[in-house]
Order: structure tokens, then sequence, then C-alpha cells
């Protein structure tokens, strides 16, 4: 299954850890390497946003947390353009270094938003 994820899609984040983007920034979501990732400062409410360049259908999400810092609870957000952002699932992630695939979906989306 392809990425949705492009050169034009815009990405917004809650935090950075300690605020170093060179070590721990948003681009390390995307980048396909085992050995960076985005990390988050601590504290509740972290999320990732999401603005693609035209509508995508989308049927599934693959997350991967650093064992241990796992969010408990988390809620997929999204909408059209102009429309209200809407809850489309919320699911309980593994705390773990898994590829998780497990959250199923069938919708088309402009934006999507993942809070923890």
């Amino acid at each position: 299954m392809a990425s949705i994820i492009c050169k034009e899609t815009q990405s917004r984040v809650s935090s950075v850890l300690n605020r170093d983007v060179k070590q721990f920034g948003k681009k390390y979501m995307f980048d396909s390497s085992e050995e960076t990732c985005w990390n988050s400062d601590q504290g509740q409410n972290q999320w990732v946003s999401l603005q693609f360049p035209q509508p995508v259908k989308t049927t599934e999400i693959k997350l991967q947390f650093q064992g241990g810092f796992a969010a408990k609870t988390c809620r997929l957000e999204g909408s059209l353009m102009d429309e209200e952002i809407k809850t489309i699932n919320q699911f309980h992630p593994e705390d773990d270094n898994s590829l998780q695939i497990s959250f199923w979906f069938t919708t088309i989306i402009l934006s999507i938003r993942l809070l923890s």
C-alpha cells in the first residue's frame, strides 16, 4: 500500500523534545530511517497534524512508538477543506517498538490530526 505522505504534505507537531529540532524534529517522522524519530516533549495532549495537497482516501494508519513512550489512548481526527474537524477513530496503541497497523477506517480527508 502506498503512503499518502508527499513533498507537499504539510505537517505540524505539538512540541519537540527540548526544542531540539535538529535531533528530534518532525522531519524525522517520515524519513524511513530506523535511527531517527520525532520526539515530543513530555506531557499530555501531544499531537501530529497533517494537511494534504488534495483530498486523500485512507484505510489505515501505521504507527511506531518507542517502547516505554507510547500514548495510552490516541484519537484520530480529520476533515475536508472548510469542514469542522471530527473524530474518526479512537484506539489504544501497544507500548512497544512494533509497527502497528491495526487501526482501520475508511474515509476521505484533506487533513488529519492524531492526538494522544
